[in-house]
């Protein structure tokens, strides 16, 4: 698989602070990246040694294999790491043909580009017009006009209504269904679980858990079970080779694993031991739970 882009070590002060501490990651072709963290994680500062606006302290990145210059490079990235800066007296259109002329793309582009982000009936609305939420989305098509191999955004849906999130990351998975790399940063859980197919998690600079979402969610998961016998039934549990702990929650009692083991075989194990379920239910850890439990581990390894 063909690599988009690169980083190897980098760190980043600003002063005394330690903005970066020795990140590294790749981005491949045809995934879709989130940077999650909180604020001050170092999201927007990983972003912004990448497309060249931010000075790297050491380290090194390097796009699409190293084959090209960093400034050649960007001409193939599209990338939104401020607010929408339009002319609030031109219209949509008008504003994507300013951004053609600086660039030298062709105005053909221009109504593809809209019709992508729902924006064609507002094409000769003037931009001060916009609510919050079509102004990201202009953003958007502005920067998909050189139809760029990555397309790089940080915080897309932040300051929007449910309504104008919605239509962010739909439009950020129709982008992906054709192809496009796509590397976002989020302080946002379930904007990365809905939309991205690979996340880094960041914290305090430095990088946490860099995989797929899936397989950060996917771990063994866990049980909820029931019976009448609550004392045998946790008693029972606990000689379980593959059972790593259990906890009480509400009447049920929660099963986490160490080891794979499926309904069936802890159901025909506690009945070897005379005990009958009256519920029994797996279910899979979110990366909520993962990103707290990651970053719980994080704290308490730095304290």
């Amino acid at each position: 698989m063909e690599t988009i882009l690169t980083i190897e070590n980098l760190h980043k002060r600003y002063g005394r602070i330690q903005a970066l501490k020795n990140v590294s990651f790749e981005i491949q072709k045809g995934r879709v990246y989130g940077i999650l963290g909180p604020n001050g994680s170092g999201k927007s500062t990983t972003l912004g040694i990448v497309l060249n606006v931010v000075n790297r302290t050491s380290g090194n990145y390097s796009w699409f294999g190293g084959k090209v210059q960093t400034h050649e490079a960007l001409k193939k990235v599209g990338a939104i790491i401020e607010r929408p800066n339009f002319y609030p007296y031109m219209t949509a259109e008008e504003n994507l043909k300013l951004v053609c002329k600086i660039k030298s793309i062709n105005y053909a582009k221009i109504n593809e580009k809209l019709d992508l982000v729902g924006l064609t009936e507002r094409k000769d609305s003037k931009f001060s017009t916009f609510s919050l939420g079509m102004k990201q989305r202009l953003a958007i098509a502005s920067a998909l006009l050189n139809d760029p191999e990555i397309l790089i955004l940080d915080e897309p849906t932040n300051g929007l209504d449910p309504q104008g999130i919605h239509q962010i990351r739909d439009i950020i998975k129709k982008i992906a269904s054709q192809g496009t790399t796509i590397l976002l940063a989020s302080h946002l859980l379930d904007e990365v679980e809905k939309v991205c197919s690979h996340v880094i998690v960041l914290r305090k600079g430095e990088i946490l858990y860099s995989g797929s979402v899936d397989a950060m969610s996917a771990n063994e998961g866990f049980f909820e079970i029931m019976s009448d016998d609550l004392v045998a039934l946790k008693t029972t549990l606990t000689a379980h080779s593959a059972i790593d702990r259990i906890a009480e929650e509400d009447g049920k009692i929660l099963v986490y694993l160490k080891s794979d083991l499926s309904a069936t075989e802890l159901n025909q194990f506690l009945f070897s031991k005379n005990i009958t379920l009256s519920h029994l239910v797996k279910r899979k850890n979110s990366l909520e739970a993962q990103f707290l439990e990651l970053t719980k581990n994080a704290t308490t390894q730095n304290n």
